[in-house]
């Protein structure tokens, strides 16, 4: 990392800065004060000796170099930052660096040519009378993306594309018209070609996404700013197409047949890949038998492949509002690994014998073959478990009509149920931490236009699953690292929360009447629990666990384990899902290799690999929470002028983010548009204070507001905030 050799002195004046711009501009370049007096546009004799003056002043700080009488030259690089551009909606930079611990504010004259996200190298600098640093960057050390989605803009022969203000602050030039034909106004995908002499960087059309606004062309826009594919390559699917269904004798002999074994699946309703059923049988000693068998991608997926190569790229399916982007084609994901029912399919599994308070009395693991019974949606079999019976409504089924299962399946998902709840009790006696956030859905019309907002909360069923997902992803990782430390597997990691955020959540909570006790890691995980039970069906619960989860550390993948701190796991992996996460593919084969006696490769590959799918899950959270919030104003564009309540889930220097009750859609007042008094910002206690009333309006509180406006390209709502409730 760069770091500067000396401080920076506390005040840099105007007239020096300048002079710095001038020389970083060619750094190895050397000046005398009439070529740096010309630069500056400065021709007078008085303007040229204040030039001289500052000059001097500048060498005897050590802030650039005078390498012989009269010449000057920009320092070495050595005195210059790493960092990544980050660019805010009105233009302004900032750019995020591991020398300092804020964010170092860059103007948009100072970006030089840097597109939002690229990692640049920077110098920076005092400001008078602030006590923040601002920076300028020099060099672009490496762009981050080469393809923007923007808004075409025909004018007098000549084209623009105006992209999203968080990529850049200039327009991109299209010197030719692309081949498909294109209007003003046009949603489109360009590739950045150069920007040397040129005012605007130049681009190319590569794709007409289609009409701003419209949900199909947002979908693909979306994932086009995330540089996420909506598409597989015509050799990719050919591949995938080629892989023969059918299982040999052979190789079921390879494997433990649990085809007579009763075995079935729970899984949303709209679900297509199946990659987890549970196996279940009865112990003569009350005991019983679950098996936790998984979609075996692997068997299908070989290293050195195409198939891998693009499984890897991808590195997990991005879920949106109206679509799954999957991981893997269709041909894999929907049918030859997906666990239909009543079809053989080639599994994975960790097998455990429990007895009924959750006790692991004895384990294995390897590769089995299956014939799934039944296929269930949560809901079915929250049905089972909330009435005891064996009998589906045709309101609840699947398939629209009345059913009734066998009784060894009711009592099977009554067991497993029964026996979910201690594994989760034990859990939370260790310390690990429950989040039940509801998640917002939407019912779409045909045009995939929202109907209806919809919010889920996990009940039973879904707890269900988890517990046995969570325990074999537990006990893979601890069979295989946890005798020896040495052996390189892929883990799923979380560290302790972050300390000064914890006070920050501790303040906020404590304007409700909650408390934190954050005298160790154990108390503050049983504190935190204890508090996510007291605002469960509380208004600002799902504003305090929004705050709560801010606190955490995010969890990643690596070969290097420190434990998970979430769960309480001293190991842990991701096992339970290869149809959509390529860690899960990365974490069969591992466990294959070293229960077939194999010795453990170098860490240092598989490393990069997790690094990079740990990146590519923060992107596909990104494009899955803004397809969300794009429905969210889409539907809202039908309410403009109506009244809602909310709570204030956020506050910036900008304005309050108000999160509605009722369907959770977001929007932003700003401090004007609050009626009665001047808003003034508050940021130690986040809130807007009166200048004259002294009422405040801070995070957590419960207001009326009226919907002012709703942009969804923008995927913006505005609110006037109309009052607090009473």
């Amino acid at each position: 990392m760069f770091r500067p050799k000396r401080a920076m002195p506390n005040r840099l004046p105007k007239v020096q800065k300048s002079i710095l711009q001038v020389l970083d501009q060619t750094p190895n370049q050397t000046f005398n004060y009439k070529q740096i007096a010309s630069r500056l546009g400065i021709k007078d004799p008085s303007g040229r000796n204040h030039i001289i003056k500052n000059l001097k002043k500048l060498v005897a700080q050590k802030l650039i170099n005078n390498p012989t009488k009269g010449t000057f030259q920009a320092k070495k690089r050595e005195h210059y930052h790493r960092g990544f551009l980050d660019i805010s909606n009105n233009g302004t930079g900032y750019i995020i660096s591991e020398d300092f611990e804020e964010d170092v504010k860059v103007s948009s004259t100072d970006q030089h040519k840097a597109f939002g996200g690229d990692e640049v190298l920077f110098y920076a600098y005092p400001t008078r009378g602030k006590r923040k640093r601002e920076a300028k960057i020099i060099e672009i050390v490496a762009r981050k993306r080469t393809r923007f989605v923007g808004t075409l803009q025909k004018r007098k022969g000549t084209m623009f594309v105006r992209v999203s203000p968080r990529t850049a602050t200039v327009d991109f030039y299209i010197a030719s018209e692309p081949e498909k034909r294109t209007a003003d106004g046009d949603r489109v995908l360009i590739a950045f070609t150069n920007w040397e002499k040129t005012k605007s960087p130049q681009a190319k059309i590569l794709e007409v996404l289609g009409t701003p606004g419209d949900p199909e062309t947002e979908i693909h826009t979306i994932l086009a700013e995330y540089g996420l594919p909506y598409a597989f390559d015509p050799q990719i699917e050919q591949e995938a197409n080629k892989i023969d269904e059918k299982i040999r004798k052979e190789e079921i002999k390879k494997r433990m047949d649990y085809r007579d074994v009763l075995t079935f699946t729970i899984d949303p309703t709209d679900a297509k890949d199946y990659d987890d059923a549970l196996s279940f049988q009865e112990k003569e000693n009350g005991d019983f038998e679950v098996g936790i068998h998984i979609a075996d991608v692997s068997h299908y997926v070989k290293p050195g492949t195409a198939l891998d190569d693009e499984a890897y790229s991808r590195a997990t399916s991005v879920y949106l509002v109206d679509r799954v982007v999957p991981m893997l084609p269709e041909q894999l994901s929907n049918k030859v690994c997906s666990l239909r029912p009543n079809e053989e399919k080639l599994t994975f599994a960790a097998i455990f014998t429990l007895d009924t308070q959750g006790n692991v009395k004895d384990q294995k693991f390897g590769r089995t073959v299956i014939n799934s019974n039944y296929r269930f949606a949560y809901h079915e079999a929250q049905h089972i478990i909330d009435t005891g019976e064996a009998t589906i409504p045709e309101a609840l089924s699947l398939t629209a009509k009345t059913y009734t299962v066998d009784e060894k399946v009711k009592e099977a998902i009554l067991q497993l149920n029964t026996t979910a709840k201690h594994l989760r009790k034990k859990r939370m006696q260790r310390g690990a931490i429950s989040f039940d956030k509801e998640e917002v859905r939407f019912s779409l019309d045909e045009d995939k236009n929202p109907k209806e907002v919809l919010v889920k909360i996990s009940k039973e069923a879904n707890k269900l699953i988890e517990e046995y997902m969570l325990l074999a992803n537990k006990k893979v990782s601890e069979f295989i690292a946890k005798e020896d430390n040495k052996k390189t597997f892929v883990f799923r990691v979380h560290d302790e929360p972050d300390e000064e955020k914890l006070d920050q959540l501790k303040s906020v909570i404590t304007g409700f009447g909650y408390s934190l006790n954050l005298a160790s890691a154990e108390t503050t995980a049983h504190s935190i629990n204890k508090l996510l039970k007291e605002i469960t069906n509380k208004p600002e619960q799902n504003l305090i666990d929004t705050l709560t989860i801010r606190s955490m550390s995010k969890a990643k993948y690596t070969t290097q384990n420190i434990g998970h701190y979430g769960l309480a796991f001293d190991y842990y992996s991701h096992f339970t899902s290869p149809i959509r996460r390529y860690p899960d593919v990365v974490a069969h084969r591992f466990l294959q290799h070293y229960l077939d006696g194999k010795t453990s490769p170098k860490a240092e590959h598989y490393e990069a690999v997790m690094k990079h799918c740990s990146a590519m899950e923060v992107l596909a959270t990104k494009a899955e929470r803004d397809s969300i919030k794009f429905m969210q104003v889409k539907y809202m564009q039908a309410h403009i002028g109506e009244t809602f309540t909310g709570i204030v889930s956020g506050v910036v220097e900008r304005g309050l983010y108000v999160e509605l009750e009722g369907n959770k859609c977001e929007g932003m007042a700003r401090p004007q548009d609050i009626p009665g008094d001047f808003y003034v910002f508050d940021e130690r206690n986040y809130a807007f204070v009166g200048e004259k009333t002294k009422k405040a309006i801070q995070l957590g509180d419960r207001v009326t507001i009226k919907v002012t406006a709703a942009d969804p390209i923008k995927r913006h709502l505005d609110f006037n905030i109309l009052g607090h409730v009473e």
